[in-house]
């Protein structure tokens, strides 16, 4: 141990007190030992640190930061130096507000375009995502504070996020959803990773054995503290006895008994305890040094001017007809869309940033040097028809040479919290794009989304931009792109289905009960689309530029790639090479390709450039679960070099060496696996691959089950506070605003009320509650009185120790 200098002169209660935190975002101290208090904030993208009340979903104001584009968003630029600019500006301000652990970047893999909160997260491609995150950390971290990757592991909806279990086969756990991780933290060694809300594989994340100590500490070599997800921890004592440093917001003087009782019994050890509480001393101490040592102020400025080049950077043009753009210094334009004024630039929840400034469309116009005939908002916002505000947008219309058309989705549909019930824009803003494009022809689309669209669309306009959600100098960044001050160089990092109809996760995501199957195995995004041969309307790695670049004279072989790219056209821009590997005649099952390297490339018009991608460990490999290990299938493979995952340019083949390891499917029939046609895989064939039976999927009434569950429960009690919840609930979405606040306690276990009241309510407390709810409706009341009773006072008793020793 690194801190046994301070560990030892610690009563085994003052070191079980450290080990879950004293407010909402902030940890114990103890002035006497050495130890001061730090504090956490989120911020994926801004530091969110709140200057009055605190709680975790954002409800409540914060100090003003600067709002950068989010992670989706960045994803776009597919440039990880820019990623680590981005990071090192988000730790200043950090550190400046006195911040120790920023809790971002989220990488969690996009198995589905609907999960709520996709707009935190960077890819449906696990590689791009931890290079990525990876330069976010490293960022981060420069300025001595502490980044937090979120969420590990295999987190990838929101209905039901504490209480669901996410059934995943190993391979596509090792695979898809935790080579993100892996990578952040061979290449970035982030201080802290945050443990995720979710079951996997019938055990908590946050006490997850095969995660926290086989995979991420054993395998990968993690040596820092692993913090809950706020409200995520089920057993505190399994937790820290399997890899889980810190339990956060603040669970009270319960959590504090908890872990001394399992001391006691023999639960866990002391030593146990000893081991989180190094990794934990060793966090707030490095950190609160680098807090102290630093600046109380930041450039304001430089990081607006970096959030709008960032946002620039990452923005996709995804259609422009006859080079309708960048617009023409004079040209004439009308501006439509209820966005162009209200921007849309961030999403709601937990990410939410007091912005210090934003740009607006309008006013940004004003410097472009283009020709504004007017505004209308033309749509209702929340979706409502309003038939005089589209047809004043056709009017000004046809008034102007072209039509700047602003839409996207509300503030409703993307949140932490809530899953989105579709991939669609609202009725009433295709309507609008209907009527506009036929009184005027030249419609450039402007998108303002955190996820992938449908998008029938298409053929009502000439040109289509994709902000994503730009952040607070958003605005201005895509004015930079229309009037070509920026050439577009963002490509998508995720794949636009034609209609969710096409997705594979479709009938497996965010469904009824408590599992969430993730039956469709390897098979997410490009990986399912070009392996089972499905159109989509734009692929992953897809955009277009003002200019044209040619690539030649590939060699390859399995270290690297080297080629020449060539800007053939007369603007200056920058291209994206995607490197995929496949293998047509596998026999080990996977996808068509994967992508395994890729560079952005800045040229010269006229200019060419040699690059080299080197390729790594994880470009042939695949985990085998009968070896239990990473194995490599030896012989020909093809390298595609591309401008996108469907636009493959070059192709080398190449000799690689295997490791001579059997087939774990020998043997087995697994036909959709083999075509990856995965949509609707038999329950036989999904639990070969499985390798076990699917598990039970029955609501208990238990200390997990939900608010939101307690109409299952026996007790007129428990329904009573789930028909309040349910009401209050629909109430906000016939408001146009669902209710977060009610929305969290509606998917939140019983138990979470003991862990998120800042020691208000205990287990003991939550126990009768699950007897009320089984029907022992006198028994159960008596017991939550008795246990409120007792923990008042053991509370008192707690705190009282802990001020005076």
């Amino acid at each position: 141990m690194k801190h046994v200098n301070i560990i030892t002169k610690l009563t085994l209660e003052q070191k079980c007190a450290l080990l879950s935190g004293e407010t909402v975002f902030t940890t114990r101290g103890y002035k006497n030992a050495g130890i001061p208090s730090i504090t956490l904030s989120d911020g994926p993208n801004g530091v969110r640190k709140q200057a009055g009340a605190a709680d975790h979903l954002g409800l409540n104001p914060s100090v003003p930061a600067t709002c950068f584009p989010t992670a989706a968003t960045v994803a776009c630029s597919w440039n990880p130096a820019l990623g680590e600019q981005l990071g090192r500006a988000m730790g200043e301000e950090a550190a400046a507000q006195e911040v120790s652990v920023l809790l971002g970047p989220g990488l969690n893999t996009k198995r589905s375009p609907l999960c709520g909160r996709n707009f935190e997260y960077f890819s449906e491609d696990p590689y791009l995502s931890g290079k990525l995150a990876a330069a976010y950390v490293r960022g981060i971290q420069s300025n001595g504070i502490a980044a937090c990757p979120k969420h590990f592991a295999v987190n990838s909806q929101e209905l039901r996020r504490m209480a669901s279990d996410s059934v995943v086969d190993e391979r596509t756990l090792r695979e898809l959803y935790l080579t993100g991780f892996e990578i952040v933290v061979k290449e970035a060694h982030p201080k802290t990773i945050m443990s995720s809300y979710n079951l996997v594989n019938g055990t908590y994340a946050n006490e997850n054995a095969h995660l926290l100590q086989d995979i991420l500490r054993k395998d990968w070599g993690f040596d820092g503290a692993v913090v809950t997800d706020w409200g995520g921890s089920n057993d505190h004592a399994l937790g820290v006895k399997n890899g889980s440093t810190l339990e956060m917001p603040a669970p009270g003087g319960d959590a504090v008994r908890e872990l001394l009782k399992a001391v006691e019994t023999g639960k866990i050890s002391e030593s146990d305890v000893d081991a989180r509480l190094d990794e934990l001393l060793t966090l707030v101490l490095d950190t609160h040094a680098a807090v102290e040592n630093h600046s109380r102020s930041f450039d304001a400025d430089a990081h607006h001017a970096l959030a709008r080049r960032a946002a620039a950077e990452s923005a996709v043009l995804l259609k422009n007809d006859g080079d309708l753009l960048p617009l023409a210094a004079g040209a004439s334009v009308a501006v439509i869309g209820d966005f162009a004024e209200t921007p849309r630039y961030q999403g709601a929840g937990s990410s939410a940033v007091n912005s210090i400034k934003v740009d607006t469309f309008l006013d940004c116009l004003k410097d472009s040097g283009l020709h504004s005939v007017g505004f209308a908002a033309g749509f209702d916002r929340q979706g409502k028809p309003d038939d005089a505000k589209k047809a004043e947008a056709v009017a000004l219309a046809k008034k102007a040479d072209t039509v700047l058309l602003c839409l996207g989705l509300d503030e409703i549909k993307e949140s932490e919290g809530l899953d989105r019930a579709d991939m669609k824009l609202a009725d009433n803003q295709i309507e609008l794009l209907q009527a506009v494009q036929q009184a005027n022809p030249n419609t450039v689309v402007i998108v303002s989304a955190g996820a992938s669209l449908e998008t029938p669309w298409l053929a009502h306009c000439r040109a289509l931009v994709y902000g994503a959600l730009g952040g607070q100098a958003g605005a201005g960044a895509m004015v930079d792109v229309l009037t070509g001050k920026i050439n577009p160089s963002g490509k998508l990092a995720e794949t636009w289905a034609n209609a969710h109809a096409d997705t594979p996760a479709k009938d497996n995501f965010a469904g009824a009960g408590r599992t969430v199957q993730y039956r469709e195995g390897l098979y997410v995004g490009y990986r399912y689309y070009q392996t089972a041969g499905v159109p989509v309307a734009f692929p992953f790695g897809y955009g277009l530029s003002y200019t044209s670049f040619a690539y030649s004279e590939l060699k390859a072989d399995a270290r690297s790639v080297t080629l020449t790219v060539t800007n053939t056209g007369s603007r200056a821009g920058a291209e994206i090479v995607q490197v995929y590997a496949a293998k047509p005649d596998a026999q080990i099952f996977r996808p068509a390709q994967e992508l395994k390297a890729f560079t952005k490339v800045w040229l010269e018009a006229g200019e060419s450039k040699t690059v080299t991608l080197p390729l790594d460990d994880k470009a042939f490999r695949y985990w085998n679960t009968k070896t239990d290990s990473w194995e490599v299938e030896g012989g020909t493979y093809e390298l595609r070099v591309g401008a996108s995952s469907a636009d493959i340019r070059l192709t080398a083949a190449v000799e690689v060496n295997g490791t001579s390891a059997p087939n774990p499917y020998a043997g087995k029939a697994l036909p959709h696996y083999t075509s990856g046609k995965v949509q609707r895989v038999p329950d036989a064939e999904w639990e070969i691959l499985l390798g076990r039976p699917i598990p039970a999927d029955t609501v208990k009434i238990d200390r997990n089950m939900t608010l939101g569950e307690l109409n299952h429960s026996r007790s007129p009690l428990c329904w009573l506070v789930w028909a309040v919840l349910t009401m209050m609930l629909n109430a906000s979405y016939k408001r146009g605003k669902p209710n977060l606040n009610v929305m969290f306690q509606y998917n939140m276990p019983l138990r979470a009320l003991a862990k998120m009241t800042s020691g208000a309510i205990s287990m003991g407390m939550v126990d009768g509650i699950v007897l009320e709810a089984k029907g022992f409706w006198v028994i159960g009341l008596l017991k939550v009185i008795v246990e409120a009773v007792k923990n008042i006072i053991l509370n008192a008793q707690l705190e009282s120790r802990l001020r005076n020793s």
